[in-house]
């Protein structure tokens, strides 16, 4: 009798998120494509500005994915193969970088190296940042922690007995890493590099501010869409800017290789050689310093009174920055950042329940619309719900920014407990039953509580997300409802850089406040 009782509540409760997520994920995007005419085709592909902008988009999102991808396993390398100390201060700081817009790794290039930036006037430099080397920097600033934190993660789990074989064997280093590393690399490489180049081709804040005359079709899209209100020929660029990532979700959905999902039978041994320490903090050096020397600078441009002619020590520009509504959009920020944080942590928490604990057939479809949030980029999945929800209740208030964040971030979380619940012992139900447990008392003492670690990582990746994005929110705020992340765009438009910067370091001291707070709970647990 429970069993069915049991069966028909998780048979309704699939068909409850199943039918939400189906509204708030397929619904915009078959809206949004619906939108797409002739007359959009026609504006977008004849307009002199289109096929330069593809050109410009593949060519700074290929060479910035190849930068990335070589800067992050040389910096996963030196961290997780060699004896080097410092390891969590270089941890902290390789992620710095996510915890503030891309349009401010923009900004902190040019401050650092503009044509007034100080690296410009101090060297006497002749060369110029803007456009495609510009794009290529911020991009790679902006991109290259996810990537690092992804490569860290898979060289964590690798067995060294098959080097230590290899050794025995005579084989070099060489033949070492095309024969063993590069073959376990290869399926999480595959998506690593179309995560990388999704991210890199759909933003918009690096190539807005520091891209000049060379635009990229993400930039083309919100000038059509922010700038000009033409909404049809944005769906088309979006439709564009979606390839990619449909491209990386299918290859992701199809590359099933099982050889990579192996058990460390042999902890790697990290290196003590001199050379390769010394290599290793000099990399890891460099690296913190390229971080840390842009943040820091435009940081301290918010205590400028006027950049780049008086750099006398002021407090006025937090003063000018709340006079614009600047502590409004802060708690706009907070209430949204914490509703999304809660809410779709519950969310994925039961979602991931539902597809990992008590699978069915309907249990693939609700996994396969979550994982399908992941191949859909910010800015397409703003302009769909402006699309779509234009007129509703919702529209134009908190509560659209809430959902649209969710969707947008709902894929990396709820793998996460997907995973984390997929591991825990598959009988543990059953032993439940027979012991007259229930359900809720069995989620709320067992599953909880042994996911708690990873239940805290989401809660945190939702709220960082949320408060220092300018994606999808772009199209969906007003003045009342507009977040802090957007007033930098508003600020640069008006060549306020100062009010920017103090924006910014608003949004870092937050996210780094929240960041700590979560690991403090994770360490009591």
């Amino acid at each position: 009798m429970h069993s069915i009782k049991h069966k028909g509540l998780d048979l309704a409760s699939k068909l409850i998120f199943i039918s939400i997520f189906a509204v708030f994920i397929l619904l915009p995007l078959i809206t949004m494509l619906s939108h797409i005419d002739s007359a959009g085709i026609k504006a977008v592909f004849s307009s002199a500005q289109f096929v330069p902008s593809v050109v410009h988009s593949l060519l700074t999102a290929l060479v910035a994915t190849v930068i990335t991808l070589i800067i992050s396993f040389t910096l996963a390398v030196c961290i997780s193969r060699t004896n080097i100390k410092l390891k969590g201060l270089f941890g902290i700081i390789f992620t710095l970088p996510m915890l503030i817009p891309s349009i401010s790794h923009g900004m902190g290039l040019l401050i650092v190296l503009g044509n007034n930036g100080i690296l410009t006037r101090l060297l006497n430099l002749n060369t110029s940042i803007y456009g495609f080397t510009g794009i290529v920097a911020g991009s790679v600033m902006y991109a290259f922690p996810v990537a690092f934190i992804m490569i860290s993660d898979i060289l964590k789990y690798q067995d060294y007995s098959p080097y230590e074989a290899a050794k025995i064997l005579g084989i070099g280093p060489l033949m070492r890493f095309t024969g063993i590393t590069l073959p376990y690399l290869r399926k999480p490489l595959i998506s690593i590099v179309f995560a990388v180049f999704t991210m890199i081709i759909t933003d918009y804040g690096v190539p807005l501010i520091i891209g000049g005359k060379y635009k990229t079709l993400s930039v083309l899209m919100y000038e059509e869409v922010i700038g000009r209100l033409e909404f049809k020929s944005g769906a088309v660029i979006g439709a564009l800017l979606l390839i990619p990532a449909v491209v990386a979700f299918l290859l992701d959905l199809t590359n099933k290789d099982k050889g990579n999902m192996t058990f460390v039978i042999k902890p790697f041994e990290q290196s003590n050689k001199p050379l390769s320490k010394t290599l290793a903090y000099i990399f890891c050096f460099i690296l913190s310093l390229a971080v840390v020397v842009p943040i820091f600078c435009f940081a301290a441009l918010g205590f400028a009174k006027r950049y780049p002619i008086d750099l006398t020590l002021t407090i006025k520009n937090i003063e000018k920055a709340l006079s614009m509504d600047a502590g409004t959009y802060l708690l706009n920020s907070l209430i949204i950042s914490v509703a999304v944080a809660l809410i779709g942590t519950a969310v994925c928490f039961l979602s991931a329940y539902l597809t990992a604990r008590a699978k069915t057939k309907l249990s693939r479809v609700l996994h396969l619309i979550l994982i399908t949030a992941a191949a859909i980029p910010g800015m397409v999945l703003g302009l769909s719900y402006a699309m779509s929800f234009s007129g509703s209740a919702m529209y134009n208030t908190i509560a659209i920014l809430i959902v649209v964040n969710i969707v947008h971030f709902v894929a990396s979380p709820y793998m996460m407990i997907y995973n984390s619940l997929s591991k825990i012992n598959e009988n543990l139900e059953d032993v439940g039953k027979t012991m007259g447990i229930g359900r809720v008392r069995m989620i709320k003492d067992v599953f909880l509580a042994q996911s708690m670690p990873t239940v805290c990582e989401m809660a945190s990746y939702f709220f960082v997300n949320s408060m220092m994005t300018i994606s999808a929110v772009s199209f969906l705020s007003t003045t009342s409802t507009k977040p802090i992340a957007l007033m930098i765009n508003q600020f640069e438009a008006n060549m306020q850089l100062e009010c920017a910067a103090i924006v910014s370091l608003a949004i870092l001291i937050v996210n780094i406040i929240i960041k700590a707070v979560f690991r403090l709970i994770t360490r009591r647990k």
